[in-house]
This record gives C-alpha cells, structure tokens and sequence, in this order.
C-alpha cells in the first residue's frame, strides 16, 4: 500500500463563512469514512499563527526559513492500494471542502 498527501493551500478555499460551516462538516465526514475504510492515516490542518522554525543539522533554530518554502492550509495522509483509488479520495475532499487539492504520493520507505 502507498501513502497518498491530500492537501490544500489555505488562498484556495474561498467560501463564505456559511460555505466554511458546511465545507467542515463535510470534509469531517469524508474523514470519517476514511476511517471506517481502514485508510486514514493522519491529517489536519497547519497552525498558521504559530510561526515554522528552521532546526539546523547542528540543533540551532531559526526563525528564517527555506527560500520559497510555505506550507499552510489542510492536509490528509492516506494510505491506499493505487493511485487511482488515491484520486477518488482527493475527489471526495475537494467537493468537501470546496477547493482543488493535490496529490502527491509518498516514496516506498520500508522503515516507515
């Protein structure tokens, strides 16, 4: 089985604060069946106001950060038997949550 990232940034969810009522409710419930298929794995989305840090190799912490890095929005980690069942379930989460989401899949690692 692979590990599939669903995510979306933040900018791409433009809905009105009703819309992002129902836009949670539903993106809870297809979680919810994510979990009841066996396939969820973790997600959730990025506290923005708390400020990334970078840790260096040599345990010191800044807070600039990788040129061009940005991570924001909501995410979800599934894990599943084919692409093609990891576009259905990035399918389900856009017309949840009202927005386009990506799709990236995760490299084999056998330690993980």
């Amino acid at each position: 089985m692979t590990k599939y990232l669903i995510s979306f940034p933040s900018e791409a969810m433009v809905v009105t604060g009703e819309q992002l009522a129902a836009a949670s409710v539903d993106s809870h419930a297809v979680i919810e069946e994510a979990k009841a298929a066996g396939v969820y794995v973790f997600g959730g989305g990025i506290n923005e106001p708390v400020a990334p840090v970078l840790v260096a190799a040599d345990g010191s912490v800044s807070e600039e950060i990788y040129p061009g890095s940005r991570l924001n929005g909501g995410f979800a980690v599934l894990e599943l038997p084919t692409r093609e069942e990891a576009l259905k379930w990035a399918a389900k989460l856009a017309r949840a949550c009202r927005c386009s989401q990506e799709l990236r899949e995760f490299m084999y690692d056998p330690a993980s």
